[in-house]
């Protein structure tokens, strides 16, 4: 398999869903590695495994309604496996492993039997030190878009999960793509003032659309950018407790087809009117942990996606 990934809308061919089979007990409060689990956990209120395995399955079955093909990971006894987004990464026609937070990192283990199947030439593995994770990765149009901190700050969130290296090494491995930074707001507990990933508070969508919560940026000329890129009248802005609810963690199937929360009421209904067909799931439960649908799935192979 050679991996196919320019955008994060061209038609999904293949994709890695993650897994909550075995994702065992309600971990500790110490044991948490983001906000919203962390919060969880304290209001007494994170999912039950069984909860979650029905959400997934429901976005499984959506996925091969339209002809993807649906990758699973290994299942590992008391792992936390359900975003698989984070643990690796197509970027156009290479599949990079990175490192990841020790927290995670058996994570990879569960996807082996995928890794296997690509081209030996079209896998990097990241350098030691080079920290990054897919929520913050977004291939658009030419641009590479990657949430990261800089290393103060990397050292001091435990949600701060790509650093500067990383940026500054996917810049070497992609020349020919605007690699462009991103610098987010952060907090280890209270997740309606920090951003855990960049797709948690943007996701493009469609041709030329996106979805975004401007309070998650740190700078002012990060949002100016993204105005020009997109222009104003095609972002859809979300509010503070929308962000809270992760509305901007929607999933793409195809320019057309948006993968959504059956919650998200009025951000459903705007992206009908504005064309596309919204495939509603309930996916309450698996939001208590952090990460929504964008979350949940690596794209493997997208097809007919501008470079």
């Amino acid at each position: 398999m050679i991996p196919h990934i320019y955008s994060e809308t061209g038609r999904l061919k293949k994709v890695v869903l993650g897994s909550a089979a075995l994702m065992g007990s309600t971990p500790t409060l110490e044991e948490c590695y983001d906000a919203k689990s962390y919060e969880s956990v304290q209001l007494g209120i994170y999912p039950q495994q069984s909860d979650v395995r029905e959400e997934m399955t429901q976005f499984r079955d959506v996925l091969e309604s339209h002809g993807v093909e649906v990758f699973r990971p290994t299942e590992l006894d008391e792992l936390n496996q359900v975003f698989a987004r984070d643990i690796c990464m197509a970027i156009g026609d290479r599949f990079i492993i990175p490192n990841i937070i020790e927290d995670r990192a058996e994570e990879v283990n569960g996807i082996q039997h995928v890794i296997s199947q690509i081209h030996e030439d079209h896998i990097i593995e990241l350098e030691e030190g080079v920290y990054v994770e897919g929520g913050d990765v977004m291939p658009w149009k030419g641009y590479l878009f990657v949430g990261y901190s800089p290393e103060d700050e990397f050292n001091k969130y435990k949600t701060a999960r790509t650093n500067e290296k990383a940026l500054n090494r996917l810049r070497s491995l992609f020349p020919s793509m605007k690699v462009r930074g991103f610098q987010l707001h952060k907090h280890d507990t209270d997740p309606r003032e920090g951003v855990l990933h960049l797709d948690c508070c943007f996701q493009p969508i469609g041709t030329d659309q996106a979805i975004i919560y401007r309070g998650g940026f740190k700078h002012e000329a990060d949002l100016d950018f993204l105005e020009h890129v997109f222009g104003n009248e095609n972002l859809i802005d979300v509010d503070r407790e929308e962000f809270y609810y992760m509305f901007p963690n929607v999933f793409s199937i195809s320019t057309e087809v948006i993968v959504s929360n059956s919650s998200f009421t009025r951000l459903n209904s705007e992206l009908r009117e504005r064309g596309f067909m919204v495939e509603e799931i309930k996916y309450d439960e698996v939001s208590k942990m952090g990460g929504l649908l964008r979350c949940s799935t690596m794209p493997l192979i997208r097809l007919d996606q501008d470079k």
